[in-house]
């Protein structure tokens, strides 16, 4: 974690090298935006194989950040490409903190503050025609959503702090702590 976030490099190759689809955040600013959109928005496109992982360039966080120029190339999940792709299994989210609302059990987690994934869950579940439901009432995807942390950032007091939630922020499915533990929601 150089510089806030876990890093996944490991499991991106384990995905890879077991054949599985493996798709990354692209952030890129939206051309012509309708009203209420973020400056700058969250994409999710695919690693064509482990030596096209191996190919890309690190950001100043070290993560590994797909060119621009080869964006339109690659499979897109939501339509900013003319390879659009079906639906994703499962989302690892990084975070600053996590923990397990005491009331409902379920999972909470604070990003950075620029709402990429929450934006990103939003359209997607929008595109996918899946029934609206209020974010902190839930998850509300078909989409597994898991977080990945180290153990400091998985805050277990029973008298806080908490994990602030918004009226956008997604509930997680659960959450893998780098000590091996699985947290998960209450169903």
């Amino acid at each position: 974690m150089p510089a806030g976030e876990i890093q996944t490099d490991a499991i991106v190759r384990h995905a890879l090298e077991s054949g599985k689809k493996v798709f990354v955040p692209y952030l890129h600013k939206p051309p012509s935006p309708p009203p209420g959109t973020p400056r700058s928005v969250m994409e999710m496109v695919d690693i064509r194989s482990l030596s096209d992982y191996d190919s890309l360039k690190r950001d100043s966080w070290g993560i590994p950040t797909i060119d621009a120029g080869s964006v339109q190339e690659r499979e897109h999940i939501l339509g900013n490409s003319s390879k659009e792709s079906g639906k994703l299994d499962m989302i690892l989210m990084p975070g600053v903190a996590f923990d397990k609302d005491p009331q409902s059990g379920s999972v909470r987690r604070l990003g950075h503050g620029k709402g990429f994934y929450d934006y990103f869950l939003h359209r997607y579940t929008q595109g996918r025609g899946s029934k609206v439901q209020k974010p902190a009432e839930g998850p509300g995807t078909d989409v597994l959503l898991y977080g990945l942390a180290l153990e400091e950032q998985f805050l277990q007091a029973e008298t806080g702090p908490y994990v602030p939630v918004g009226e956008h922020d997604r509930l997680l499915h659960g959450l893998l702590v780098g000590d091996g533990i699985l947290v998960e929601s209450a169903k």
